[in-house]
């Protein structure tokens, strides 16, 4: 690859798509197809994607990242599933579908089993069956608010389509796996858009897994959240990806009058991770919680950022992000609460913990509010450090050894993320995840975080 095209990444996907148009368009319905011209000109606008070192990216240079010659599935062939891959959750009954790279797979007994008043659907065939409703919302949201997200629309052929409709409370979660299937560098460009009606109940359950065979391999993952007033939407993201993959991920929620919005992601495994999560408080009284936990390895990152504004009196958000870095893994959290004029009676509280279990670990924090309003309370906080030898000492005196001591106390250190977690069953299998990818018995983990602990104590 030539220097030019690695300084300057973006260059590649506008030639690709000046090229490749008709054949884009002629494979998509016109409500994705009328986003482009808007996504282009705010692709030019933005003219290269963020660098490590531009704001808000101190760890994840977003231009390296896709430098890479992806290829792409324009020619839209079909693509199977792996008759092999299994991902359950004991215990625990959902409604699952799979997205290969970027072709979202809705089982037969999906949709068998979905009730009245629910739809899950590819996202290319709800544009055709309910053209003004996926063209009121969809990038209603994301906008074309950063290069990546541009570059998602730009591109955009499918993706999954979630609507609750007014009233219903949907039991059984809508799980999502995003796997790849290529034996080449490949990049998926996934869309999720979600919208509960007035009074509904959903829970989505996003599942990230690449196999570990050493292909590089792009995730590109934009999902819109539309809460209707007085609806309750629970997101549980989790990933479990292999080194050689990358994710730039961007969530964009829109919360109306007494609507609530749970959160909990959970990075266990991967390449490079950047999760970016921007939720507008928009109605009265609506709520806010979003949390997650990272476990980074080798040379793996994790970025997050998180952008929270309430504009509606009354409201309330809550912001609870952990790390624990081994190696000379790297991470970066990145928050900003605002709270606009007339907001008053907001409470807001954003916390970042880390944990530095190796020497060579790095972590940037940057909690940050901006307050345009009186009567309100909020609050932020931000920690950096490593294990506490007196509890390390006091477990050893009590015959620990060492090694399960530390996994201990970072697993203690944890608990409050996985706490967050809604259903039991899936709470209990976050947790034992996470176990695992402690003790170094994760299928796509290349490094292991217990030699680290051993060769640094």
């Amino acid at each position: 690859m030539n220097s030019t095209l690695m300084n300057n990444s973006l260059t590649q996907y506008l030639d690709l798509y000046d090229s490749a148009r008709p054949l884009i368009e002629s494979a998509s319905p016109a409500a994705l197809n009328d986003l482009r011209p808007a996504a282009l000109q705010a692709l030019q606008a933005f003219g290269r994607f963020p660098r490590r070192g531009d704001e808000s990216y101190a760890t994840t240079d977003v231009n390296a990242l896709y430098a890479a010659d992806f290829g792409l599935n324009l020619n839209r062939l079909p693509l199977g599933a792996d008759a092999s891959f299994r991902c359950d959750i004991p215990a625990l009954s959902t409604l699952m579908g799979v997205t290969v790279n970027d072709s979202f797979l809705p089982s037969p007994a999906l949709e068998r089993t979905l009730p009245q008043g629910v739809e899950v659907m590819p996202l290319a065939r709800a544009a055709k069956l309910y053209p003004e409703l996926v063209a009121s919302h969809l990038n209603g949201l994301a906008a074309n608010a950063t290069a990546v997200s541009a570059l998602n629309t730009l591109l955009l052929q499918d993706g999954v389509f979630v609507r609750v409709a007014d009233g219903v409370s949907l039991d059984r979660p809508v799980q999502i796996v995003n796997t790849f299937r290529s034996s080449a560098a490949v990049m998926a460009v996934r869309r999720v858009l979600l919208v509960a009606g007035e009074g509904s109940s959903v829970r989505l359950l996003l599942c990230d897994h690449s196999p570990a065979d050493g292909i590089s391999r792009l995730s590109c993952q934009i999902t819109e959240i539309y809460a209707g007033a007085g609806s309750h939407v629970e997101l549980y993201d989790l990933e479990k990806n292999s080194c050689s993959t990358a994710r730039t991920a961007e969530l964009h929620a829109r919360l109306e009058r007494g609507a609530r919005l749970s959160l909990n992601a959970s990075t266990l495994t991967g390449g490079s991770t950047r999760n970016a999560y921007t939720v507008t408080l928009e109605g009265e009284g609506a709520e806010a919680s979003l949390s997650g936990l990272a476990i980074g390895s080798g040379t793996q990152t994790a970025d997050t950022s998180v952008r929270l504004r309430h504009t509606a009196p009354h409201c309330s958000s809550q912001q609870l992000f952990k790390y624990v870095l081994f190696d000379s893994a790297r991470g970066d959290f990145n928050g900003i609460i605002r709270v606009d004029h007339g907001a008053v009676g907001t409470s807001a509280v954003q916390t970042n913990r880390n944990l530095l279990a190796c020497t060579d670990a790095r972590m940037h924090t940057e909690p940050q509010l901006e307050i345009y309003c009186d009567d309100v309370r909020c609050g932020h906080g931000a920690a950096t450090g490593q294990l506490d030898e007196q509890a390390l000492f006091y477990m050893q005196q009590r015959g620990i050894p060492r090694d399960q001591a530390r996994m201990m106390l970072i697993q203690a250190f944890m608990a409050d993320v996985v706490d967050a977690i809604g259903p039991d069953a899936l709470r209990d299998r976050i947790r034992l995840l996470v176990e695992k990818r402690l003790g170094c018995t994760s299928p796509v983990c290349g490094d292991c975080a217990a030699a680290c602990a051993t060769s640094k104590s």
